[in-house]
């Protein structure tokens, strides 16, 4: 078993490699062959990295949740890069934590690769689509089964790299590479200080095994820590969304539904919690970052769930709403309890990859993201229909969906950290902004599945789209290899809080469900009233703020884009009136001078010998007068 870490990372990697020189090969075959070959070649490694992770965390996982005893972790050192002052560990190792996640990740990857063969049936790049997720499922294995610190920052920068071209795989719309290359610099501009967290964590423990770090943190001042944890905040912060560089996530929906279920759910944004988790004794004991960690956490979770409520994009409000999840894991890890919010994790890992697979199969059949043009599907779609109630009960949090019961966990620890372990302040705003997150959360989730599959039908047939959209009006059922994975999620998404033993606070329990179902309740209502009419209308002169986010990325625009690209220009006029105009002068007076000097090159023999003559006189007449 000590391979198996290993060897789980190097399969979809191999994948990934192959996929890209081999599908298409040899040249000349037809686009479906291919696409054939990309498939196989996706889905058999995945596959058995994930009976590998499934292995791992069957031995090494539970534990992390339950509580109980913890199994040693397994994996091997393959080498050290000696840089001259902290050595490099090239580790790969699985314990109890990153068993679990290996596992989700894996599981998710797999479906959405099997999916993704009916989802992109006729695209003609299919085959560096599949490999580009392949290796997107290497590098968030690499993040979670490493044991070095640099190593992690590898496959952190690899998915940020592979999220850029899987966001933008549909790159001809304009829209869509906007959305990538927003991607891209938020979470870059994250990492910057991710990374400046890795060497002042590392040097201050002197090494960068993730180990060797967390022994020395009793060791370590707190100043130390809490300028390391900040930084890594802030990285944190960019993979998973949260206040304030949450802005990229909802405008990464332009990428392939599928997609958005991979890194939206179970690798990319969750390995920013996943390495607060890693680290949380670094976490504990700088205790202003966990007030910043919390006040970040409360902002982000309501925020994004009234957001969510007034989007008429159905994946944008499941973008919105995944901000607000990963928010509550934030809080959950601020309030003092890792095991509540890496619990959390994994039944959002689930249940979330199975809305956006279901939103797949809603857009495949009519044609359109908007719920405004949706309606009336849960006869023409049984199947999404079931596994989308079974997602969104879990989602609301209640039982006996998975949610309910990890949603629980979070809010009993962050109703314990209003006795301690934060400040007063930081505490209260945690816990109340949870407890009214819980009712929008019921809200928007009702809005939508209400929106989605009940009320008169409102589907518009819609001209055929250009190969490579994905989007197909259709009067049946998506193909069994896009409902076989889902329907498969389906069962973690409502049994998975089963898998380890409850301990469910009542009073806490009851409020939850109590607030889920009031969000719920008001929503039903209004939309009993009108059908037809969108209940997001209850949010009165609200609507177009949460519709618009609270305008975070208008001010963004105005503060930072707008005056970046002002000085670009201005750099730009600059290099090319000064720098540029230099070269280009020197250059003009240099043809001038040619120019005078071409007149007297000019091939005419008399005036080269009128020349000589002259210049023999002046010579001449020098001579006399100055001797």
């Amino acid at each position: 078993m000590t391979s198996f870490p290993l060897l789980a990372v190097l399969l979809p990697f191999v994948g990934a490699a192959a996929g890209l020189l081999l599908s298409r090969w040899p040249r000349g075959r037809a686009a479906g062959g291919a696409n054939r070959r990309a498939a196989w070649i996706a889905v058999v490694p995945t596959a058995g990295a994930a009976v590998l992770a499934g292995w791992l965390a069957w031995g090494q996982g539970l534990g992390f949740l339950t509580g109980g005893a913890r199994a040693e972790a397994v994996g091997a050192t393959y080498g050290t890069i000696v840089t001259g002052s902290v050595p490099i560990s090239l580790t790969l190792q699985a314990d109890d934590l990153s068993a679990l996640l290996g596992a989700l990740v894996t599981l998710v990857a797999l479906a959405v690769q099997v999916y993704s063969i009916g989802y992109l049936r006729d695209d003609p790049r299919y085959p560096s689509y599949s490999a580009f997720v392949s290796l997107f499922t290497a590098a968030m294995l690499l993040v979670a089964y490493a044991g070095d610190l640099l190593v992690v920052y590898v496959g952190w920068e690899i998915m940020g790299i592979c999220s850029y071209l899987l966001i933008g795989h549909w790159w001809e719309d304009l829209g869509n590479s906007r959305a990538a290359i927003k991607a891209f610099l938020v979470t870059r501009l994250g990492d910057v200080g991710f990374l400046f967290g890795i060497f002042v964590l590392g040097i201050g423990a002197g090494s960068f095994r993730i180990a060797d770090v967390l022994a020395a943190v009793p060791e370590m001042s707190s100043g130390t820590l809490v300028a390391a944890t900040l930084l890594l905040l802030a990285g944190v912060a960019g993979k998973s969304a949260q206040v304030p560089l949450h802005t990229w996530l909802p405008d990464a929906m332009a990428g392939p539904t599928p997609i958005s279920a991979l890194i939206h759910a179970a690798t990319m944004v969750a390995a920013g919690i996943f390495i607060v988790a890693r680290l949380f004794p670094a976490f504990a004991a700088a205790r202003p970052t966990m007030d910043v960690l919390a006040v970040m956490a409360a902002l982000g979770m309501l925020g994004a769930a009234l957001a969510a409520l007034a989007q008429d994009d159905l994946k944008r409000v499941l973008a919105y709403s995944t901000v607000s999840q990963l928010a509550y894991m934030a809080g959950g890890l601020a309030a003092g309890s890792d095991t509540a919010a890496i619990f959390h994790l994994v039944t959002h890992g689930a249940f979330k990859a199975l809305l956006f697979l279901c939103a797949g199969l809603v857009i495949h059949h009519v044609g359109t993201n908007l719920m405004s043009q949706m309606g009336g599907l849960r006869r023409a779609l049984p199947v999404t229909f079931v596994t989308a109630t079974i997602g969104f009960a879990a989602l609301m949090g209640l039982p006996p969906a998975s949610g309910f019961f990890s949603k629980d966990a979070l809010l009993v620890a962050m109703e314990g950290a209003l006795s301690g372990g934060l400040t007063d302040a930081a505490a209260l705003l945690l816990y109340g902004c949870a407890l009214a997150t819980v009712a929008v959360t019921g809200a928007y989730a009702t809005r939508a599945w209400l929106r989605t599959f009940f009320g008169r039908g409102r589907t518009v047939a819609l001209p055929e789209p250009e190969p490579g959209t994905a989007h197909v009006v259709d009067t049946r059922e998506a193909p069994r290899v896009m409902l076989v994975p889902v329907m498969l999620l389906a069962v973690p998404a409502l049994l998975l809080g089963f898998a380890v033993e409850p301990h469910l606070d009542l009073p806490v329990a009851a409020i939850s469900v109590a607030l889920a179902l009031l969000g719920a309740g008001v929503v039903y209502v209004a939309w009993r009233a009108d059908p037809v009419a969108d209940p997001a209308r209850l949010l009165g002169v609200l609507r177009v703020p949460c519709e618009r986010a609270f305008y975070v990325d208008s001010l963004y625009s105005a503060i930072l884009v707008r005056p970046v690209m002002a000085l670009a220009r201005g750099v730009l006029r600059a290099d090319d009136t000064a720098v540029d105009g230099a070269v280009r002068g020197s250059g003009r007076v240099a043809r001038g001078l040619s120019g005078l000097l071409r007149l007297a090159q000019n091939g005419n023999v008399q005036l080269y010998l009128s020349g000589l003559l002259a210049g023999v006189l002046l010579i001449a007449v020098g001579a006399v007068v100055f001797t």
